[in-house]
């Protein structure tokens, strides 16, 4: 099965492709390789998740909310490749989690986004990963992940 047919079976709701807020795009092709730009917790309405993971949301919401993110990058690749069809794997993703000094769950907030691919693109969505805190992001995001993915032609 492919990722559009398990996009459909998994009945998810992918939010409009977001556009730039700066000099940048969201996603760039070279060869095989597509880097995704860093992308937060889009929701369909085009609100985002904001919060502060060990302040005002916990590990829970933390998940959700890098769960959404996943979904606005497959939104980005759709729109940049016409089908995720084309992903052939998941090479390496870079989670970046709004919290306090204090909180250290940051791998199990990125597996809100992890578990996501896996279930989308199955073991093809399991690649490396590096998740980390900041005591800040833009518009005070609760999450903020970039990726890069391998790709075929259509």
């Amino acid at each position: 099965m492919g990722a559009e047919a398990r996009v459909a079976e998994l009945k998810l709701e992918l939010p409009p492709a977001p556009k730039p807020v700066a000099t940048y795009v969201t996603a760039l092709r070279i060869g095989d390789l597509v880097y995704v730009s860093g992308h937060g917790p889009l929701k369909p309405d085009g609100t985002l998740i904001k919060g502060r993971l060990g302040q005002d949301m916990d590990l829970a919401a933390g998940a959700a909310a890098a769960r959404q993110v996943g979904l606005a990058i497959l939104s980005t690749l759709r729109a940049t490749l016409g089908s995720l069809d084309t992903v052939t794997h998941l090479v390496k993703s870079l989670g970046l989690v709004n919290c306090t000094p204090e909180f250290a769950d940051q791998p199990k907030v990125i597996n809100g986004y992890s578990d996501l691919m896996k279930d989308v693109f199955g073991d093809a969505g399991v690649g490396t990963r590096s998740a980390v805190g900041t005591n800040s992001l833009p518009g005070g995001i609760a999450v903020e992940i970039e990726a890069i993915f391998q790709v075929k032609d259509a």
